[in-house]
């Protein structure tokens, strides 16, 4: 239903989050990073730095690099809570969306919703939960696809 993608730089601050705001430790990042990897290899891109430095368009700095990402992989929608960093109007000009992880999912689930149900259950019988276990762990991060997923099923 979608490729994930990232780079060094994404990777980066996403180890730069996991310390800061997780708390996790240098292993346990380390080992996300791996895993995530060793998972999708073809998720790694490589952005010219030439291309990061004309993206002025986004505000901070250390986003552009993830514009440049999506650029170079031909990507449909950047997802990140951090919506604000993206401006619609630059997006707009490389065909790009933005979606936080809510909206995300809720347009994935109406694209196939079936295969999004079988996903949840997935991740229920690899931890020996329910489906309802999984959705309830969401609703902090995404709500309305919680809200959604329990309307359609129960």
């Amino acid at each position: 239903m979608y490729r994930p993608l990232w780079s060094e730089h994404i990777l980066a601050e996403m180890a730069s989050a996991m310390e800061k705001k997780l708390s996790r430790t240098a292993k346990e990042i380390r080992h996300k990073q791996q895993e995530m990897n060793r998972a999708f290899p073809e998720a790694m891109v490589t952005a010219p730095k030439s291309l990061v430095r004309c993206l002025d368009g986004i505000p901070d700095e250390n986003d552009r690099p993830v514009l440049a990402v999506a650029i170079m992989a031909r990507a449909n929608v950047i997802v990140t809570q951090n919506t604000k960093h993206f401006p619609m109007d630059c997006l707009e000009e490389y065909g790009i969306l933005c979606h936080n992880a809510d909206d995300f999912l809720i347009h994935q689930y109406h694209l196939c919703g079936q295969i999004m149900l079988d996903k949840l259950d997935d991740q229920a019988a690899g931890i020996s939960k329910t489906r309802a276990y999984v959705i309830n762990s969401l609703k902090n991060a995404a709500p309305g696809f919680a809200q959604l997923v329990e309307a359609h099923t129960l």
